[in-house]
């Protein structure tokens, strides 16, 4: 008899040692955000309503028509008048950069954010094993992360990536890398490094597909610092359960709805297509289509597939014409808490917000951080979550949701658990000072106020003042 317990004992025990070092192996796969610091410019860097309008007074390539164009587009696009420029802004020299401006314009974001991060969260910069970073207008020679490394000294076997024209997504692309790593790599510590270079890409032409980008992006960035070590998860803020990437660079129309060109005076911008809308709408739809398996419970996707299919009946019954109307949506709330979503631009905002049937509490993150730091390209998505942080929603247990698009094109999109209760007294977050004057009792335009249109009884037209004289 104890000859046969032993028997049985034997592959019992092997099976439970083999179960444990699965869930063991796991456990050191898993990619945490320890800590992460935004970028808060200095105030002297602040594009007022008088700045931004005097630069585009300064454009002569603008004949009345574009001029009306331009003040619409930022009348309209959600944005306020404390986001932040690059100095070489305010020096006049937007119109010829060189190349000292551009690197002084990442000098300053670097050395505020880094040394800030590293000092708070107690690692040196010989300790970081892997660093990822995202500039996608602007490639030096050396790197900006040899730039990087060789002023913080980092250690000769470091891992790193140097991304460039990855776009608005480039940060979701840089965890993804790390997360990767991660799945193969034991207690190693990750720097993402996220921004982007204003200084040299101001459009100075006249082309209205491409100067709406100088009415939408500001300077802005963070850093992340990551770990899949056991030792620093008691620390940890955030653990990733999920990322999808979705490309459509195969399609001619998504390639060429966001595209970095010369216009017919051979003056270099960022053309954006009448197609983007579309375009980013067939990449949204694929990544949820990907992604909602992951993150919603089974009886969310039973319900959708159930009435999805009761519609489809009632409409080939009654044949209806009209069949785009009746439409079935998800809940995501049933798996999300949060929605932490790109800041591209008030129609973004407004899209995915009626998409994902999402209230005005859902949005306002992502409208405050566009009225208060504008388009920061890749970064945006870090300064949502710190608005949310900074407000006290972020608690144990709560699921948030990233959603970012790009160049290509691209949709990427995450899903993050909150791993402690976050009081938003984090000293990296860029809205500890100012979140109780947010969200403002009123959102008014000083656009509007200044430079937006008159509407009369039969046309409407523009204001023009006295330094804008010459457009008329």
């Amino acid at each position: 008899m104890g000859a046969l317990f032993y028997l049985y004992l034997v592959p019992i025990l092997y099976l439970l040692f083999k179960i444990w070092k699965w869930v063991d192996e796991k456990r050191d796969k898993e990619c945490y955000i320890i800590d992460y610091q935004g970028y808060k410019p200095t105030d002297d860097r602040m594009v007022s309503t008088e700045m931004c309008g005097g630069m585009v007074a300064r454009n002569k390539n603008l004949g009345l028509n574009e001029y009306k164009f331009l003040l619409k587009a930022i009348v309209s696009s959600g944005i306020g008048e404390q986001t932040y420029a690059p100095r070489v802004m305010f020096s006049g020299g937007y119109e010829n950069p060189t190349l000292q401006d551009e690197i002084l314009e990442m000098d300053e974001f670097f050395h505020d954010t880094i040394e800030k991060l590293l000092s708070r969260s107690g690692v040196s910069p010989a300790e970081i094993d892997i660093l990822v970073i995202n500039i996608s207008m602007f490639s030096a020679i050396p790197s900006l992360s040899a730039r990087i490394i060789n002023h913080y000294k980092m250690r000769e076997d470091i891992k790193v990536f140097n991304l460039t024209a990855m776009g608005c997504s480039a940060s979701l692309i840089s965890v993804n890398i790390v997360q990767n790593i991660f799945k193969t790599y034991k207690n190693k510590v990750a720097l993402i490094v996220t921004s982007e270079s204003l200084s040299p890409n101001w459009y100075t032409g006249n082309d209205k597909s491409m100067i709406l980008t100088n009415c939408l992006f500001r300077s802005g960035g963070c850093v992340i610092l990551l770990s899949n070590k056991r030792s620093l998860k008691h620390r940890a803020m955030f653990k990733l359960k999920c990322l999808v990437r979705t490309h459509h660079g195969s399609r001619d129309d998504s390639f060429d709805c966001c595209v970095q060109r010369e216009d017919d005076q051979g003056r270099l911008g960022i053309h954006l297509d009448k197609n983007l809308p579309k375009a980013a709408t067939r990449a949204f739809i694929d990544n949820l289509r990907v992604i909602s398996p992951k993150i919603l419970p089974i009886r969310e996707l039973l319900r959708f597939a159930l009435t999805l299919f009761a519609r489809k009946i009632i409409n080939n019954f009654q044949k209806r014409s009209d069949k785009s109307k009746a439409k079935a949506g998800i809940n995501f709330r049933t798996g999300v808490e949060h929605f932490c979503i790109h800041t591209g631009g008030k129609a973004v905002i407004d899209g995915i917000g009626f998409s994902l049937d999402l209230t005005e509490v859902d949005l306002e993150p992502a409208r405050m951080t566009l009225h208060r730091f504008g388009n920061t390209s890749a970064s945006s998505l870090w300064y949502v979550l710190a608005y949310m942080e900074a407000k006290k929603r972020l608690k144990k247990g709560d699921r948030v949701l990233m959603i970012s698009f790009g160049a290509g094109f691209k949709c990427n999109s995450c899903l993050w658990e909150v791993v402690r209760d976050l009081d938003g007294n984090n000293g990296g977050n860029v809205w500890k000072d100012i979140i109780d004057s947010y969200p403002p009792e009123n959102l008014a335009n000083p656009y509007m106020e200044k430079y937006g249109w008159i509407q009369n009884e039969d046309t409407t037209t523009f204001k023009l003042p006295e330094e804008y004289k010459h457009f008329s």
